[in-house]
C-alpha cells in the first residue's frame, strides 16, 4: 500500500509538471532552433532563440522590425490543435513536420503599401532603412503589395535567399506564433 502511494505521488507529480510545461510552451514562452539561412546575418542556422508566445495568446499585433515565428501554411485555418501540435514538448512524442514554422522580420502591417522598385523596398512611399541587411536585394521585377486587415507582411534578412511573403503571401495574424525575445 505504501509503495502504491509513493508511485502515485511520483506519477501525479510528473503529470502535473508535464501539463505545466505544455501550458507554458503553448501560451507563454518557448525556445526554437533556427533552420536555414534566410535570417542571416541576424540569426544563423542552428542558433537557438527564445520566443514569447504572449503576442499569439493575446493577439497582439507585432511592431515593424520585430522578428516573429510564423506558420507558413497561410491557407490553413489554425486551431488550438495546431498550437498544441506545434509545441516543442508534444513534438517529442508526436513526430510532426515543423518545416512550416519559419522565423522572419515584420515589414508591413495592415493597410501598409509596400513597394519593391529598383532593388529597394518602400513602405507607404518611404524608403526603408534596414541596417540588418547584409547585401542589397536583387529583385527581378518591381512589385507592389497592400497589406490587408488582420495580416502582416514578413521577409527574411537574407533577402536574396528567403522564402517569405513575397512568395507565400500575407501572413494572417493567427499564424504569428510568437515574437523573438533573445
Amino acid at each position: 500500500m505504501k509503495a502504491a502511494k509513493q508511485i502515485w505521488s511520483w506519477v501525479s507529480s510528473i503529470a502535473i509538471s508535464f501539463v505545466l510545461v505544455l501550458i507554458l510552451g503553448v501560451f507563454v514562452f518557448q525556445s526554437t532552433r533556427v533552420s536555414g539561412h534566410s535570417m542571416d546575418p541576424t540569426l544563423h542556422d542552428t542558433q537557438r532563440v527564445y520566443v514569447s508566445k504572449l503576442s499569439h495568446t493575446f493577439r497582439y499585433e507585432p511592431d515593424y522590425g520585430d522578428i516573429v515565428i510564423i506558420d507558413s501554411r497561410v491557407n490553413l485555418r489554425r486551431t488550438f490543435k495546431n498550437d498544441l501540435l506545434d509545441s516543442p514538448l508534444l513534438s517529442l512524442f508526436v513526430h510532426g513536420d515543423d518545416k512550416h514554422i519559419w522565423i522572419k522580420r515584420v515589414i508591413g502591417k495592415p493597410g501598409d503599401v509596400l513597394e519593391m522598385k529598383n532593388n529597394k523596398l518602400y513602405r507607404n512611399g518611404e524608403l526603408l532603412d534596414e541596417p540588418y541587411l547584409n547585401e542589397d536585394m536583387k529583385a527581378n521585377s518591381n512589385k507592389k503589395w497592400t497589406v490587408p486587415d488582420d495580416n502582416i507582411f514578413v521577409m527574411g534578412d537574407n533577402r536574396n535567399n528567403s522564402m517569405d511573403s513575397r512568395i507565400i503571401g500575407f501572413i494572417p495574424m493567427d499564424h504569428v506564433l510568437g515574437k523573438k525575445l533573445f
